[in-house]
C-alpha cells in the first residue's frame, strides 16, 4: 500500500488523558513516517484519519484499518476510544 506524505501527529492518551481539542493543537508530537509504519497493526495503536470527508470519499489512498472520524465533532467521538492505547491522528 502506497501510503503518501502526510501530517501525522501521535498522542498519547492513555499519558495525558483527555483534554479539550484546543490543548493538542501544536504541542501534539509527531512521529516520523518509517517509526508510524512500524506502530501499524500493533494492538496498542489506534489510527484515525480526519481529513475533510470530500477529501477521505475521493481518495484511493487509505490506511488499512484506520477510521475515519470528523475533527470538528471531536467532543461526540472522542471518549470511545480507550485511554491506554496509541492514538494517531493523520490529516492531509
Amino acid at each position: 500500500m502506497k501510503i503518501r506524505t502526510v501530517a501525522v501527529f501521535l498522542l498519547l492518551w492513555g499519558l495525558s488523558g483527555y483534554a479539550p481539542v484546543s490543548t493538542f493543537g501544536a504541542e501534539a508530537p509527531r512521529i516520523e513516517m518509517d517509526a508510524f509504519k512500524a506502530r501499524l497493526g500493533q494492538s496498542d495503536v489506534i489510527v484515525i484519519d480526519v481529513r475533510a470527508a470530500t477529501d477521505w470519499l475521493i481518495t484511493r489512498e487509505k490506511i488499512k484499518g484506520a477510521v475515519r472520524e470528523n475533527p470538528k465533532d471531536f467532543d461526540k467521538w472522542y471518549e470511545r476510544y480507550p485511554k491506554g492505547k496509541t492514538i494517531v491522528l493523520y490529516c492531509a
